[in-house]
């Protein structure tokens, strides 16, 4: 074996160790974001508020998030990659810290912040710093390994919130990502080389793309979508205790199998993009989630049927991402690091609008109601897609 060899296996393992250290941060930051939803009740009695004020924990996460995937180009720009994203995890690390040790409401709130600047930024900065760690025939490979991450998180930690806070206690299901996130900081420091700084892209950039008709309406149907189908999945867990009557183990089962439909989501998805079918799985995805969300708000009280809808609302959900990040790429391939942050940008403010809307509407309505109102918002962005002309660069014959 030459030398040349040697060291090419040598940089080869380097590459596959940097964006598994990034696949685990994502992860992390899935698990973190999104762990509120299977911990709703435990949440708003410990800390005594109700369970519609606890959704905002995502919201506030959402909007902490949006101001740093504007904002961490121009800052960015002027540090080494690998130092900011090793802030990013840091920031996701002192956020668990602070979390599961709030005594309050309000200091839980100050940590979902510091968790939403850590995920915009990290999301950010994701995409760009694949392009700069592996070659280029290779970055498609490594996107799909940091989407293994969000897949895994989304299918596992969920469920695994709901069982294990039925015995150990909310506090105890966050105190348990400390240790994980410090070892994923660890292999970071170890993984991730010297990127040295590039010139920074001013916010500008970003809201310029929003002068091209088919960019704006493209991401004005990539909120609804999102805020509806965040305004319902982060209270299934009232719906689920308050019409279907499940309890923590139950709904552990029920939110297994909707994290591992999303598996058979985006293999679907996939196939489908390779066929060309991007446009009609924009618009079919979000009106069908609509669909199953109103047929599981309607049998909500047999378990069997709820279950099916879950699984089905599970694989619909987890294949909108990657159609979204393909529409990214196609449609705004010219400025993909601006592209980026505004699609970063729009997701986490849609996460935010679609909590507190939910939140609004379980409080003040029913338990049913933030099913109701995301199913609005997911067929609005059906109806804003249409064929996929008004989203396009250019109508394609």
């Amino acid at each position: 074996m030459t030398t040349s060899t040697l060291e090419s296996e040598s940089t080869q393992r380097q590459m596959g160790s940097a964006v598994g250290s990034m696949a685990l941060c994502v992860a992390m930051l899935i698990a973190a974001e999104f762990m509120p939803v299977s911990l709703l009740t435990p949440i708003a009695e410990d800390l005594q508020t109700t369970q519609g004020l606890a959704g905002q924990a995502i919201s506030v996460s959402g909007l902490f998030a949006v101001l740093s995937s504007l904002f961490i180009a121009p800052i960015a720009g002027r540090f080494d990659t690998r130092h900011v994203l090793l802030s990013m995890t840091l920031l996701m690390l002192l956020s668990l810290v602070m979390i599961a040790l709030a005594p309050s409401f309000a200091l839980l709130m100050a940590a979902r912040a510091l968790l939403g600047l850590s995920i915009g930024g990290f999301w950010s900065l994701a995409t760009a710093t694949i392009i700069r760690l592996v070659p280029a025939d290779r970055v498609a490979q490594a996107l799909g390994t940091i989407y293994m991450g969000n897949a895994i998180a989304t299918a596992f930690a969920a469920p695994l919130g709901a069982y294990l806070g039925g015995i150990f206690g909310w506090r105890v299901v966050f105190g348990a990502l400390v240790p994980l996130v410090l070892v994923n900081l660890l292999w970071q420091v170890r993984a991730l080389p010297a990127m040295p700084p590039r010139a920074s892209i001013p916010v500008t950039r970003l809201f310029g793309l929003l002068k091209r008709r088919h960019a704006a309406l493209g991401m004005l149907a990539t909120m609804l979508t999102f805020a509806g189908a965040f305004g319902a999945f982060t209270y299934f867990r009232p719906f689920l205790e308050t019409e279907t009557g499940v309890n923590p183990s139950q709904l552990a089962l029920l939110l297994l199998g909707l994290g591992m439909a999303g598996f058979a989501g985006t293999h679907f998805a996939s196939r489908m993009l390779h066929q060309d079918r991007l446009y009609p799985l924009l618009r079919c995805l979000p009106l069908g989630l609509a669909g199953v969300t109103l047929a599981m708000m309607a049998s909500g009280h047999l378990f069997w049927a709820v279950a099916v809808m879950m699984v089905g609302w599970g694989a619909l959900n987890a294949a909108i991402p990657v159609c979204r990040s393909t529409w990214l790429a196609r449609e705004l391939g010219d400025e993909p690091e601006s592209g980026g942050g505004l699609l970063v940008a729009s997701i986490q403010l849609a996460i935010m609008l679609g909590g507190a809307m939910g939140g609004q509407l379980l409080d003040h309505a029913s338990a049913s109601a933030p099913l109701v109102g995301g199913a609005v918002l997911l067929a609005l962005a059906a109806l804003i897609t249409g064929d996929g002309r008004r989203i396009r660069q250019e109508v394609r014959g």
